[in-house]
């Protein structure tokens, strides 16, 4: 249960941070609504993630959430933002989840 609400701790990370990235392109009180938006999913993110390391390894469940959000924040430059999709970014987002993967693997809990 604890991986579940981890994997939800990164995803609301990917929201903070697309919440972030409408902040540059809003002006007015649309931004402010966007930085609202970022203040309650990196919340919400910063809690899941201390309930989940309640009992799971802190190294390990830092590891995951900032991969989970780095990966997702990528994924959402290039599908939402436009950021460019090299080779190398993909190829080096790729190695990130093959690493997530295999901390979950050897994780004692």
């Amino acid at each position: 249960m604890n991986w579940i609400i981890l994997i939800f701790a990164g995803l609301f990370e990917v929201a903070f941070a697309y919440c972030l990235g409408k902040t540059k392109e809003t002006t007015d009180n649309e931004m402010y609504l966007w930085f609202g938006g970022f203040l309650v999913c990196a919340t919400i993110s910063f809690l899941m993630l201390i309930y989940a390391t309640r009992s799971l390894p802190m190294g390990t469940a830092y590891a995951v959430w900032t991969g989970i959000g780095a990966v997702g924040t990528v994924l959402v430059g290039i599908l939402v933002f436009k950021e460019p999709a090299t080779f190398w970014r993909l190829f080096f987002i790729s190695t990130l989840v093959i690493s997530i993967v295999g901390l979950k693997m050897v994780a004692t809990n």
